[in-house]
């Protein structure tokens, strides 16, 4: 049963952190893949800025009479922008034009191709992606603007571009068979495309590879982890379980045998009905002795429970039982001088050293039988002519009650158990004196009932002792 709940706590967790850790990475990479379309944009409207501007400039200077000196044969000499679009005389490409068409930029003055210039205070300064840019004529004729080129496509691609294009609205867009975002604008009456690669924006998918590396990673992590923390989360249910069993088997092996001796009563006294209820006395008296045993084992249980319930329900919010003004000092003197025949009836020297107007707020009656309790054990596990010594003392803001008695000290391995309900220490020990198991349970629960604690601590010298500490009011 814990094997199969701790796979299922283990499956659960994983489950929980892969889901999670997906849906994160995958908000992750969408936002990535957004923001490099949303670049991808700037960078092609950027463009068509810059050649609209430019494109403005010059129909300013000719209409002007500036910025046109004529060439040699009288004829006006094309501006810079034009230039950079023509080809040379002998119909190949100019080495500016060229080094235009490969994603360079040519320096005006000197006619030499320079890389595209990055970086800087200013943002947004240079093309940082490469943006192929074509003015569209009324016939649908496309010419290449090698000024603000970046990127060259090759004529069977642009063809394709052209063909889908031709009616197609103005904005952003994707064309996905060839690869290609595109922005179509018409700007100072004329109309542009620009168009950038999609692998500008698939930068997502390295980091999806990454993030799926990184969580297959986690989550091999976490299984570790998890593993661990399982062990250690159901720790205390496996042993609740344990102890579960063990007080089902014990309950019911205390309750069979009286309930065997009872029945096995009864069936002798019903063996002889003729007989007086005086000759068959051995028998009346065998099972009511078997029937105050039980009694008692079915009032342990019912004290356990019910203070289990009232910690249950203090847990949860509800209010303790009130408590009243208890002087301790006189709890323990009583009992003291209760089990004084006890003690005398066994050769033991029970001795007391209880310091007066010890009080505090408690239920007396329980404090009653955690003294009870201590001392009628210390009675019936010391040694013949031993002796059982009770102390009550204050210590700082406690109440510090200690039952201390000689003989065989408890072994190392059942000192950590002896206040486990229906647990009992090897037989040397118990001497057929008796009992259920649930004693010491039952004082620790009402030590920590009343806010303090019970320890105990067993050596071969110092004999036995147990020790209550309860806070003083």
């Amino acid at each position: 049963m814990l094997k199969k709940l701790r796979i299922k706590f283990i499956a659960l967790n994983m489950a929980t952190v892969a889901v999670v850790l997906t849906v994160v990475f995958a908000a992750i990479c969408v936002v990535n893949h957004r923001q490099s379309v949303a670049t991808v944009d700037g960078a092609l409207n950027q463009a068509i800025a810059q050649a609209s501007e430019h494109q403005g400039r010059q129909m300013g200077k000719d209409a002007f009479g500036e910025g046109q000196p004529e060439s040699g044969n009288g004829q006006a000499a094309p501006d810079d922008g034009e230039a950079g679009d023509s080809q040379a005389s002998d119909g190949r490409e100019s080495p500016a034009q060229a080094a235009e068409q490969a994603g360079a930029v040519v320096d005006a003055s000197s006619g030499v191709a320079a890389p595209p210039t990055i970086g800087g205070r200013e943002r947004g300064e240079g093309q940082v992606i490469p943006v192929a840019l074509f003015s569209v004529s009324a016939d649908g004729a496309m010419t290449v603007l090698g000024r603000y080129n970046t990127a060259s496509i090759s004529q069977d691609v642009l063809e394709q571009a052209g063909e889908q294009l031709v009616g197609a609205d103005e904005g952003f867009g994707s064309l996905s068979d060839l690869g290609l975002f595109y922005m179509k604008r018409q700007a100072g009456g004329v109309m542009y495309l620009a168009f950038a690669d999609m692998g500008s924006a698939s930068g997502w998918r390295a980091l999806a590879a990454t993030l799926a590396v990184v969580e297959v990673a986690a989550l091999t992590v976490f299984f570790v982890v998890s593993l661990f923390f399982s062990r250690w989360a159901l720790r205390p249910v496996a042993r609740a379980w344990t102890q579960q069993r063990r007080f089902v088997a014990d309950a019911s092996h205390d309750l069979k045998t009286p309930l065997t001796v009872i029945l096995a009563n009864t069936s002798i006294a019903l063996e002889h009905p003729e007989r007086s209820v005086a000759s068959q006395s051995q028998w009346l008296e065998s099972t009511q002795h078997e029937a105050e045993a039980m009694q008692g084992l079915v009032g342990d249980l019912l004290t356990l429970a019910k203070m289990d319930e009232e910690e249950a329900a203090a847990q949860s919010g509800a209010a303790r039982p009130a408590l009243e003004e208890v002087d301790l000092s006189d709890v323990i003197e009583g009992e003291v001088l209760q089990f004084e025949s006890v003690a005398f009836e066994r050769g033991v020297k029970l001795g007391s050293q209880v310091e007066p107007g010890i009080k505090l707020r408690g239920n007396e009656q329980r404090l009653r039988r955690l003294a009870g309790t201590l001392i009628d054990n210390a009675c019936k596990y010391v040694d013949d002519g031993g002796a059982v010594d009770v102390a009550l003392s204050r210590a700082g803001k406690q109440a510090k009650l200690e039952v201390r008695n000689t003989g065989a000290p408890i072994s190392p391995e059942d000192l950590p158990h002896v206040f486990d309900r229906f647990y009992r220490a090897d037989k040397a020990r118990t001497g057929g004196a008796g009992g259920h198991g649930l004693g010491l349970a039952i004082a620790r629960a009402i030590a920590e009932e009343h806010g303090g604690a019970l320890t105990a601590s067993s050596t071969q010298a110092e004999g036995t002792a147990f020790t209550a500490t309860l806070p003083l009011k």
